[in-house]
């Protein structure tokens, strides 16, 4: 038994030691990846925004605003899509129509449903009501910059594009675990899709804003595709992928607002998104083990009594944590949470790493459901 644990120890101290180099890389590749210049549209076509609500949440009137003042030379149709006639949304959706009388804004109530991904359904109600050709898809919990659709759409002009999205970062609420969850946004997932993607190990598609053609979208099935899928932006990119074209993210961040009130609330959220990781893409998930050093150099230092070794392993952790910290608000200009949150980030990262393991299930809209390994669900 002593020497199994001495060994584990060992192994998790080469793990923490690979996991700080990690970080350290990857706050450089953050750095150079936001260094490369977005193209510019050398034309600016009409566009039609499409903007998926379900119910009210903080910060809401004030996220959707930033697509209503864009700087874009076209004409920019924003179609707000509920599936209740009682949603929340709707209110604040006629505000916005008061308020930019000049904002060619359409709201549809349509309570039809195709498949078990909701927000899909509500997608394919408010396509029906889209004027362009040029389609811009993005998650209602999202702000934006007012040079973004222009840098966008200039990007989907290029040769051989056939969509464009973007990263994200964290902007936290009122409540620490809303700090909690923009830090795991901004200092965990942010990075890891950037390196991902800059060395070509991650095919990022993001709900955060993707960019496609009409005539893209009906070659790859339409939104009724992806009618039963968790992660319609992951597959929406495959089927774009599939036909040859390219995905294109942006070196153009948006802000995702985290409105997590309870740890129940964090867990719900983030565990899914882990078990969707893992039912998609299941050896890129067992390497994100490596991503949290910390955690790592504590089990080591469990297991090995202590000692030289372990501590500095720690503290390397601790240090290569605080570079990417800084490297990622820098480059991006956010700011998340306090350095002295991050262990605590970090083992919760790791608790919600290891409990992806157990089952495939996950909570979503107040519903359960089992994914299957195609990546598509069914209610329980």
């Amino acid at each position: 038994m002593h020497l199994l644990a001495h060994f584990l120890g060992l192994t998790f101290l080469a793990l923490s030691l690979a996991g700080s180099v990690y970080l350290l890389l990857a706050s450089s590749v953050v750095t150079r990846f936001m260094a490369l210049r977005a193209p510019h549209a050398a034309e600016h076509p009409p566009v039609t925004l499409l903007k998926p609500l379900h119910f009210d949440s903080p910060g809401l009137e004030e996220d959707l605003d930033t697509f209503l003042a864009q700087n874009y030379d076209a004409p920019v149709q924003i179609v707000f899509g509920v599936q209740s006639t009682s949603d929340p949304a709707i209110t604040i959706v006629k505000h916005l129509q008061a308020r930019h009388p000049d904002v060619d804004i359409e709201l549809v109530v349509d309570e039809r449903a195709y498949g078990h991904n909701a927000k899909v359904s509500n997608l394919i109600n408010m396509a029906e009501q889209a004027k362009h050709e040029i389609l811009v898809l993005s998650d209602s919990d999202i702000s934006v910059a007012p040079d973004w659709l222009s840098k966008v759409v200039g990007a989907l002009l290029q040769p051989g594009v056939g969509a464009v999205t973007c990263p994200y970062t964290g902007l936290a609420g009122q409540s620490a675990w809303s700090t909690l969850a923009a830090m795991g946004t901004s200092y965990d997932f942010l990075p890891s899709v950037v390196f991902g993607t800059f060395w070509g190990i991650a095919r990022a598609c993001l709900g955060s804003t993707i960019a496609l053609r009409h005539s893209t979208l009906k070659q790859i099935g339409g939104f009724e595709a992806f009618r039963d899928f968790l992660a319609d932006d992951y597959e929406i990119g495959r089927a774009v992928r599939q036909r040859g074209l390219r995905i294109t993210m942006m070196p153009l961040a948006v802000s995702h607002r985290c409105t997590e009130e309870g740890v129940r609330e964090l867990f719900s959220h983030e565990l899914r998104w882990s078990r969707t990781i893992r039912v998609l893409r299941p050896s890129e998930h067992v390497g994100t083990l490596i991503t949290y050093p910390f955690p790592l150099a504590l089990a080591a230092i469990a297991l090995l009594g202590g000692g030289f070794y372990g501590v500095g392993a720690l503290l390397f952790a601790l240090g290569a944590r605080i570079v990417l910290k800084t490297s990622v608000e820098r480059a991006f200009g956010t700011f998340a949470g306090p350095l002295w949150l991050l262990p605590v980030r970090d083992t919760i990262s790791m608790a919600v790493f290891l409990l992806s393991f157990f089952g495939q299930k996950v909570a979503w809209r107040g519903a359960r459901y089992q994914v299957r390994p195609s990546g598509a669900m069914s209610q329980l």
